[in-house]
């Protein structure tokens, strides 16, 4: 187990590439989970039948989209504190006050309020460039924090 308080934050362009890889696994989760939502509320209502073009509420998938993210988010993160992004850049979540993988409370609220640092232009997020902690807005909110992982040395192959 690593000692998170010893671990310096990642830098931007890491986090940034994390998010980027993140985002395009999530994208089609969100997709499949709206397509079935779909299908069953189709089936449900007996509507598009003979041919006519149906679309769900866009409120309905607007809240499914945001319940795939706390889904997909919290999921990682309580496993070991690390989306397949966070992995792939070796940068994790922890709990402020036990420098540990948060608990399901934290991540839900992280995520929620993330996306009060995304609302006003983002800029909780570019808040991370003038904090002298560098965290975002939505760390302080949630108690949590990213730390950058040093490479794992190479093992010889037996």
């Amino acid at each position: 187990m690593q000692d998170s308080a010893n671990l310096a934050p990642p830098p931007l362009l890491r986090r940034l590439a994390a998010m980027l890889y993140d985002t395009l696994l999530v994208i089609p989760f969100i997709g499949v989970t709206v397509a079935v939502a779909t299908a069953v509320e189709m089936w449900l209502l007996n509507a598009g039948s003979g041919g006519d073009y149906y679309q769900m509420h866009p409120q309905l998938v607007q809240a499914l989209s945001i319940a795939c993210v706390i889904v997909f988010f919290t999921a990682f993160w309580r496993k070991g504190g690390q989306t397949l992004g966070m992995q792939a850049w070796r940068v994790k979540l922890v709990d402020d006050a036990r420098g540990e993988v948060p608990g399901t409370g934290r991540c839900i609220l992280r995520c929620l309020t993330a996306l009060v640092s995304l609302a006003p232009a983002g800029l909780g997020y570019w808040w991370c460039l003038v904090d002298k902690r560098k965290r975002y807005w939505h760390d302080y909110l949630s108690g949590t924090h990213l730390v950058q992982l040093p490479k794992q040395p190479k093992q010889p192959r037996t």
